[in-house]
């Protein structure tokens, strides 16, 4: 990792590929997020093509805590110029009170929508740069949708802003703002066909193409070597992420609760990622908590766990389901999420529930019949490596930016 003396130039170009600006909120190896994870392999990955690529984005690391824990400046990661800017924070129970009307569904005005969004993390600093830098860049990757650094950089350069949307079935993405801003960029690359469908049902104008999303696959697994030196013994299921209540990561440790006050299962449950644990008394045995764990440990993770559980209903993708099947390990899915629902169905490879009393069915199958569930978990990964891997997802990605630049100009 190098640092630039000159943060405030773009620097001069000749290259042969368009210019690319990718906006992020949060960026780096160390954060934790589904989307941050993508739009940092796809930089990474266009620049390993040729692509000049900035990453345009924030000090900060956790989700949870706006604090600025990396240095503004600029750096190069991966053969990738970063750009981080200072974030700021707003009125949290302005913001508060705004959600909680949102998530009940009621209408709020174009002024308290605009007040909801910057009340959360911002960066006037960042929001300066590309107001001043933005004729620097041929096409601008911005995401995800709900991101303020994404919405003030579709409102800088709509003609030339291409978003990864990551949308999910929830009342932010029918918010007046929002429905404006999916009218007037140059397009949106969804990830999978319920996107497409839930894109369509909320009325997105602008174009916008199913495009996948990469997976790493990695070479090897040490299932061992992890166990030991976390001292991780017998059966486990595995949770990652966020764990937040957007997550459903509470109803899971009460559910995991209910089910074993019912059955006498072997598991305990792990889990790796950001935020609050907060396990109740009555796990305190039973879960434990490895926090942020690097790539190749999370990979050893998946392989080591009986099953991976995605209690999730708002994803866009879920690259934790297609990590797991890559490790051979069976997947237990939230059904009421049409994402990961249509990831089972499609591949055949996962356990569906939607609700305690399913999850307990799903537990149950999984203790007493662990050769069949290890099936599942196969079909599983055929299904990834056909359809999910960075050189196939990159090959539609460049299609589509370069499509969209050349419509634009």
């Amino acid at each position: 990792m190098s640092r630039s003396q000159d943060p405030d130039s773009a620097g001069a170009h000749t290259p042969s590929k368009p210019r690319l600006a990718v906006v992020a909120a949060r960026y780096g190896e160390t954060v934790v997020g589904g989307a941050e994870t993508v739009l940092r392999c796809q930089a990474e990955g266009l620049a390993a093509r040729g692509w000049p690529v900035d990453v345009l984005t924030t000090c900060v690391r956790d989700p949870y805590e706006v604090g600025n824990e990396f240095g503004a400046g600029v750096e190069t990661e991966a053969g990738v110029t970063v750009r981080r800017f200072p974030a700021v924070t707003g009125d949290h129970d302005l913001r508060h009170m705004h959600d909680a009307a949102i998530l009940r569904g009621e209408h709020l005005s174009t002024q308290q929508q605009e007040e909801w969004l910057n009340s959360g993390m911002r960066s006037p600093a960042l929001y300066d740069w590309l107001m001043m830098h933005r004729d620097d860049y041929d096409v601008v990757l911005a995401g995800p949708y709900q991101a303020w650094t994404t919405y003030v950089t579709a409102q800088l350069a709509p003609e030339k802003t291409v978003l990864w949307a990551c949308i999910h079935d929830e009342p932010h993405a029918r918010l007046d703002i929002y429905r404006e801003m999916f009218g007037h960029v140059a397009g949106l690359l969804l990830q999978t066909d319920p996107e497409r469908d839930l894109a369509e049902s909320i009325g997105v104008t602008s174009e916008f193409a199913v495009v996948g999303c990469g997976v790493e696959v990695p070479e090897h697994y040490d299932v061992d070597g992890f166990r030991g030196r976390h001292r991780i013994e017998g059966p486990f299921l595995l949770y990652a992420g966020r764990r937040e209540g957007a997550k459903r990561w509470e109803w899971l440790l009460e559910s995991f609760a209910w089910v074993l006050a019912r059955n006498d299962l072997p598991f305990s449950l792990v889990t790796m990622g950001a935020g609050p644990v907060d396990v109740p008394p009555t796990l305190s045995d039973r879960v434990v908590d490895l926090g942020f764990l690097d790539d190749t440990e999370r990979d050893n993770a998946f392989a080591a766990a009986a099953a991976y559980v995605q209690p999730s209903v708002l994803e866009a993708f879920s690259r934790t389901i297609m990590e797991a099947w890559l490790a051979g390990t069976p997947v237990l899915a939230n059904g009421r999420g049409d994402v990961v629902r249509w990831h089972c169905e499609r591949s055949r490879a996962g356990l569906t529930f939607r609700d305690r009393f399913e999850l307990e069915q799903c537990l149950g199958f999984l203790a007493a019949c662990p050769d069949q569930a290890a099936e599942l978990a196969a079909e599983g990964r055929a299904y990834v490596l056909d359809n999910y891997t960075w050189p196939e997802v990159l090959d539609r990605v460049e299609m589509h930016l370069e499509k969209w630049l050349c419509e634009s100009s």
